[in-house]
Formats: C-alpha cells, sequence, structure tokens
C-alpha cells in the first residue's frame, strides 16, 4: 500500500468519528437546558463540520472517497444516552459526562491515525494534530463545566 493510500484509509477511519462528534454534539444541543452549553454545543458541530470537510477535502486531494458514515458504536452510544434519558431523565452533568465520554474517545481515534505518522504525509499530519489539540482543549472545557456542575 502506498502512502497516498495509507493517508486516505487512515483519513477515513478518523472522518467516521470527527462525524460521530457531529452528531453527538448536536444531540447534546438538544438535550441541555443549560442555553450556554447549547452554544457551546453547537460551536463544537461547527468546528467538528470544519474537521470534517477539511479530511474529506485531502482524501479528495489523495484520490480516495469521502467518507460522511458514523461509527456502528457511535449510533448505539447515542441510542443507549436516549434510553437513560427517559428512564432516569436528563441532568446536565450526565450530558457533560455523556460529551466528555465521547470527546476521550475522539482522542484515541486522533491518537490511532498518528500512531501511522511515519506513513502519511507532512500536510496530513499536521492536520490530525491541530485538529487533536482543539479536541483536548475541549476535553479540558468538558472537565471544567463538570466540576462546576457537581
Amino acid at each position: 500500500m502506498n502512502n497516498s493510500q495509507k493517508a486516505v484509509d487512515v483519513l477515513q477511519e478518523l472522518n467516521l468519528f470527527v462525524n460521530d462528534r457531529i452528531e453527538g454534539y448536536k444531540h447534546a444541543a438538544k438535550l441541555t437546558k443549560d442555553p450556554t452549553h447549547q452554544s457551546y454545543y453547537n460551536d463544537l458541530v461547527n468546528q467538528s463540520t470544519k474537521f470534517s470537510n477539511e479530511i474529506n477535502s485531502t482524501i479528495s486531494n489523495l484520490g480516495g472517497s469521502t467518507e460522511t458514515g458514523t461509527t456502528a458504536k457511535g449510533k448505539v452510544y447515542r441510542g443507549w444516552m436516549d434510553v437513560k434519558n427517559t428512564v432516569v431523565g436528563r441532568d446536565e452533568e450526565s450530558v457533560i459526562e455523556s460529551n466528555l465520554y465521547g470527546e476521550e474517545w475522539a482522542q484515541k481515534a486522533y491518537n490511532d491515525a498518528l500512531d501511522n505518522k511515519n506513513e502519511l504525509p507532512q500536510n496530513v499530519v499536521q492536520m490530525v494534530e491541530k485538529q487533536k489539540n482543539a479536541s483536548m482543549a475541549t476535553c479540558e472545557r468538558l472537565r471544567q463545566m463538570k466540576n462546576s456542575a457537581d
């Protein structure tokens, strides 16, 4: 497998998780009762959409097919959150915890992509690292929100 094909494969896999991120924050924006949190989640939807577009543009430039799907795990998790919220009710802390869990999962996806950095073009590595850093900042903000909700 050449480096371009490896980069396409890595980016297609990563974009499944970025698309999960989009869907997760859309879901959180609907669930939250806090207007400040809703605004933040909508900002994260926009950020994630930009990330997905950036990844898909790079995939296209490398000759691959863009990725618009989500992971099976993400779909199951969002369904489980709906059931949980119906049974035990929704509170801000549980919405934040769900987002934090999802963001930590995104970090794993970025780390997995960067495990291949020696086989990826430098511009791809830089893009993935930039997005990973933004995700790390989101994790930190969510932790602060969770601590405030306690």
